[in-house]
């Protein structure tokens, strides 16, 4: 009767740890939401806009609220400047002189063959609005002055594009765009004082979006408010908390700032000169990061330079370093890499050059495993070498206890005097896996964080980034209907429950019967709460159990009285509790 009660407790705890667990990863690491509309998993402002039915009514000062407006309508009309280069299309509207329309070349929203491009930038009104703007303040006011006008049809590498207007009491108001091979704009804002008085002028640069088309923020992908202040890159800020405070001014000089994504980053660059930086709630979940350079009285026929810079692109880490190495401060930390930062590029770089090397995301992220449980193999075999000496003297430790049992200090004495004569440390077995903690949070999170895994294919996986899309409870897609959260259990889910059964079947343990019967069950409860985990996380766990088994069958080959003992202890252990069983039934 005790065991029975003590199976259905240890059932009913499993089942609240798989309850919970979907609960807190839900609330600590929500995914990116799904739709018929969207093929995998929502991560881009357009696929977050469909999914979410987001519909702006972009309430900017001074203009009031904007129709909604479908992008394809937006950019329809009106006088445009093409923008053109190797990773980046769109367009700049010169009646407002925004860069509304940004799209990136290398990117698709899905996996379709036919997918649109990846678009970061609509224009204002529309369900995913998200635009740039670099302009001027005259006297406290925004300049007018009407539309702008360009010197060229087409912003490419080859092709600076210069936009001029001029406005009210001489001043004339000059941007000349450029733009490089990778995902960065230069704004070189001019203002010429052509009048006879003196005029206060401010260039400003801003960026505005919605965070309705937000990917969802987590405790190990930060998503909202960016930048770095003084040197040091803050993530202090989500949307909620700018809505809450109205504006959120930083303290510190900014390197720069913006807004980021999981795997997409909008931020201003400010240039020479003394400037004023924040983030701000506009309303109806609309927000700004913007750059405003301090007032400077302009006497007539004197001009005022200032200099902006705006990527819009993919956080790939070799980019983001590279605009780093050449003066950005901290611009690499646009991707949160946290505490072991300094694990987890060179393991992203490794990554990549495998890649490279054999041309599937999904074998380079079986060999990154293999090389990295190579590299820590002999930090585990140290660890087991340590355990397998405790096990051998424990024998001696017991006889020490009851030899000593009604004097600790002198069991203690002599316990020590045990480890020095046998040469034994009691914590060099747990040292090894502390060490080994760091390096596979790493190796997980470089996974959660590399837009490089975005898409990648692996034998009938499109998507690495996304969950195992063969649902068995479906019948694989046969069936019309999409399982519900963590009753998604594809095949690499239940491979990983079956792989780490096998690794507790396969590494006795002192345990008893009871302690047994839940080390049986947490496996396919573990199978459940990592299901909607990526693809490339469960094929990365599942290659580090299938290494794990080989290793422990290698170890115990090497120390094969462990084992012994193991078992042996295990025995006395169970014969124990049935004659705990029994005394307690004639009882």
């Amino acid at each position: 009767m005790n065991n029975q009660r003590n199976l259905l407790l240890a059932v009913v705890l499993s089942a609240l740890l798989l309850l919970g667990w979907d609960a807190a990863v839900g609330y600590l690491y929500p995914a990116p939401p799904e739709s018929a509309a969207v093929e995998g998993l929502a991560d881009t402002p357009g696929e977050m806009a469909a999914v979410t039915g987001a519909d702006s009514g972009a309430l900017e000062p001074g203009t009031g609220v904007v129709a909604p407006v479908d992008v394809e309508t937006a950019l329809a009309g009106g006088n445009r400047v093409r923008i053109d280069a190797p990773r980046v299309a769109g367009s700049i509207d010169l009646a407002t002189g925004t860069v509304d329309d940004i799209v990136l070349k290398d990117y698709r929203e899905s996996t379709a063959e036919d997918s649109d491009f990846v678009r970061l930038f609509s224009p204002e009104g529309t369900p995913g609005q998200n635009f740039a703007q670099f302009g001027f303040l005259a006297n406290g006011e925004r300049a007018e002055g009407g539309a702008w006008q360009a010197d060229g049809a087409v912003l490419s590498p080859e092709t600076p594009v210069t936009l001029r207007k001029r406005g009210e009491n001489g001043l004339v108001y000059t941007v000349r765009l450029s733009i490089d091979d990778e995902y960065m704009i230069t704004a070189e804002q001019r203002v010429d004082n052509t009048g006879e008085g003196a005029a206060v002028v401010q260039p400003f640069a801003l960026i505005n979006r919605t965070s309705r088309t937000a990917t969802p923020s987590t405790w190990i992908a930060h998503s909202g408010p960016v930048g770095v202040f003084d040197d040091a890159a803050s993530y202090d800020w989500d949307y909620d908390d700018v809505a809450e405070e109205g504006t959120v001014t930083p303290e510190g000089r900014a390197a720069w700032l913006g807004f980021t994504d999981s795997y997409w980053l909008s931020a201003l660059v400010p240039g020479g000169g003394a400037a004023d930086t924040a983030f701000r709630s506009l309303g109806n979940d609309d927000f700004r990061a913007d750059v405003i350079y301090d007032p400077t009285t302009l006497a007539g026929g004197r001009a005022l330079e200032r200099e902006t810079r705006l990527f819009v692109g993919a956080k790939e880490s070799v980019v983001l370093d590279q605009y780093q190495d050449a003066g950005i401060s901290q611009f690499g930390l646009a991707i949160s890499w946290g505490w072991f930062w300094f694990i987890e590029k060179p393991l992203l770089w490794l990554l990549r050059n495998l890649f490279e090397l054999v041309g599937n995301f999904g074998v380079a992220i079986i060999l990154l495993t293999v090389i990295v449980r190579a590299f820590v193999f002999p930090i585990a075999q140290r660890g087991f070498a340590s355990m397998a000496a405790m096990k051998a003297i424990q024998p001696d430790m017991k006889k020490i206890q009851e030899r000593y049992k009604d004097d600790k200090v002198k069991a203690q004495q002599e316990i020590q005097k045990l480890f020095k004569d046998q040469g034994v440390n009691p914590l060099a077995g747990c040292l090894p896996m502390l060490l080994q903690i760091p390096i596979f949070f790493a190796l997980y999170k470089v996974l959660i964080l590399a837009v490089e895994m975005r898409h990648r294919e692996f034998l009938y996986i499109k998507d690495l980034s996304a969950p195992d899309p063969a649902t068995i409870l479906n019948l694989f897609g046969l069936l019309p209907f999409d399982p519900p959260g963590f009753l998604s259990i594809g095949v690499l889910a239940v491979m990983l429950g079956f792989t780490m059964w096998l690794t507790f079947k396969l590494n006795p343990s002192a345990m008893d019967p009871i302690q047994q019967q839940i080390f049986n069950i947490m496996p396919w409860v573990l199978m459940f709460v990592m299901a909607p985990f990526a693809a490339g996380l469960l094929l990365y766990w599942n290659t580090s159990n299938i290494l794990t088994l080989a290793q422990q069958k290698y170890l115990y080959s090497k120390h094969p009285g462990m084992r012994a003992m193991i078992e042996k202890e295990r025995e006395e252990k169970a014969r124990a509790h049935e004659k705990a069983k029994a005394e307690a039934a004639k009882g």
